[in-house]
């Protein structure tokens, strides 16, 4: 007699898997709310003692961790709605409008993936030296404003979508910059919500070009500002953990809100080339 599980047979792999990948953040919450003797402690503590705030006391009061958070808000904000705007007007340009050279350009623009990001970091500083953004919030977010990842998933979705429905908006007398704001851009939401998750997060987590582009530590993003943390001598536990948290709640809001629009997406994405 075969026993009908009211779950899928799946779970039982999935599940192990998920609390895996949870417990490092369950981790790293529970040591923000530790002291210094708890987290040096031997064996290692796996749960506080009690809830201990002076890890987020000393962040708040020693450190300009708000600015920061502000910093990092305003810079993935201006990155995200360029992302919307500029390759979705990129991506419907390459799927639906025909010029001259078109599979040629979109190559090129694909072709960029392949290049490291580190053989671009020197030109792209004396670049913006030259035009007096370094160590500005501006030189954070440039380089976030258009990506040919997010050309390439917006391409992919509008090919995905009949055509018919601009054929009809055209015969009902609206042009092509109508049609694509009225008709295509309500369709695409899924794609545009997955554009904004994945642009978020690389913009929230960029570490490495922010390093470079900005000293002033009150132009730091949150990333930047926590890596201050790490000395070669002594590290402040309680205080990073305390500031991973304040960097990764938003991070899980954004994808909750996301969720079912950044499923939908990758169900319907790739499915025309």
């Amino acid at each position: 007699m075969r026993v009908k599980l009211p779950f899928s047979p799946w779970h039982l792999l999935l599940m192990p898997l998920a609390l895996l990948f949870v417990l490092p953040l369950v981790q790293m919450v529970a040591t923000s709310f530790m002291t210094s003797a708890e987290i040096n402690h031997f064996p290692p503590k796996l749960i506080p003692t009690a809830l201990h705030l002076e890890g987020y006391r000393a962040l708040l009061s020693e450190t300009p961790v708000l600015t920061w958070l502000g910093n990092t808000v305003l810079v993935s904000t201006i990155s995200v709605l360029g992302h919307l705007i500029l390759c979705s007007t990129a991506g419907y340009g390459f799927a639906r409008l025909k010029f001259a050279g078109s599979g040629l350009a979109f190559l090129a623009v694909v072709a960029t993936v392949m290049i490291p990001m580190q053989l671009l970091m020197i030109p792209t500083y004396l670049m913006f030296a030259r035009i007096g953004i370094v160590d500005t919030l501006a030189a954070a977010f440039v380089p976030w404003l258009a990506s040919a990842f997010g050309i390439f998933l917006m391409r992919q979705f509008f090919l995905s979508l009949p055509g018919e429905l601009e054929e009809a908006a055209r015969l009902d007398g609206a042009g092509t910059w109508r049609t694509f704001v009225s008709v295509v851009l309500p369709l695409a939401r899924p794609a545009l919500a997955t554009l904004t998750v994945f642009t978020l997060l690389s913009s929230w987590n960029d570490l490495l070009w922010p390093l470079v582009a900005i000293s002033d530590d009150h132009r730091f993003t949150l990333q930047v500002g926590l890596a201050s943390f790490q000395g070669t001598r002594r590290t402040e536990w309680s205080q990073l953990m305390a500031g991973n948290v304040i960097a990764t709640v938003p991070l899980i809001l954004a994808f909750l809100f996301a969720q079912k629009r950044f499923v939908a997406t990758m169900a319907f994405t790739g499915l025309k080339g």
